[in-house]
């Protein structure tokens, strides 16, 4: 895993990314975002798909910038899914103590 470079009010944030969107953004295991200010959903996902331009739209709809369908958002052992893109997650992400997890979600019966 590649670090990242952080400076003042920079954090360095720790993602899981399902095993197809690591396959295609090219990387193996947890991948670390440098964000600048506040680290919220929309924060952390803006500096994952700049990192990462090949994720562009497969996350977030490129349009509405809102949560594909077949995806979740959890930290710290909290479905985040719902929250709003620009509330704050928790302090553990927030200082890389606990990842920022993106889940496919499985439907079916």
């Amino acid at each position: 895993m590649s670090q990242v470079r952080t400076g003042h009010g920079v954090r360095e944030v720790r993602v899981v990314l399902p095993a197809h969107l690591r396959t295609l953004a090219g990387v193996h295991g947890e991948v670390k975002v440098a964000v600048a200010g506040p680290v919220t959903q929309r924060s952390v996902l803006d500096a994952l798909e700049g990192r990462f331009p090949t994720l562009g739209g497969t996350i977030r709809d490129r349009a509405s910038a809102r949560r594909r369908p077949y995806l979740r958002f959890f930290a710290c052992s909290e479905d985040l899914s719902h929250g709003e893109p620009d509330d704050p997650l928790p302090e553990e992400v927030a200082s890389g103590r606990e990842p920022f997890i993106v889940l496919g979600a499985i439907s079916g019966g």
